[in-house]
């Protein structure tokens, strides 16, 4: 019997790395595309899923926020958040980590080094 597979949910407001991360990622789980932090608050109303990706340059609400609203929120506290985004400077990935990010991972990621900090963070989860 095959187990499920994990559920990740990627969150970006661009749609081709939307399209991109779930055509890379759905082979081994079960990908999530959502354009936006409040649609992703709609979706975990019904899924709590087992890893987050997120960008952090979002209108309206940045991944900043969304981590820090995951973090209060009892059911949604301990998923991994892995921010996933172009703004390479130390401060932002300082911050993403002090906000309680898993880990901080700059586009674009070679796929199997995506894959392998993917796996390392829902692998880490299992053992707690």
């Amino acid at each position: 019997m095959q187990k499920p597979k994990k559920t990740i949910v990627v969150v970006d407001d661009i749609p081709h790395n939307l399209y991109t991360a779930s055509k890379l990622l759905s082979k081994q789980y079960e990908v999530l595309a959502v354009p936006s932090g409040a649609i992703l608050f709609q979706i975990l109303e019904k899924v709590i899923p087992d890893l987050i990706l997120l960008d952090v340059e979002m209108p309206e609400m940045d991944g900043f926020e969304v981590i820090n609203l995951l973090k209060e929120a009892e059911e949604t506290a301990s998923i991994p958040i892995l921010f996933y985004t172009s703004k390479d400077a130390p401060e932002y990935k300082l911050k993403g980590l002090g906000l309680g990010a898993a880990d901080y991972l700059i586009k674009p990621m070679l796929s199997n080094l995506l894959i392998e900090r993917i796996e390392a963070h829902l692998h880490h989860e299992i053992n707690k």
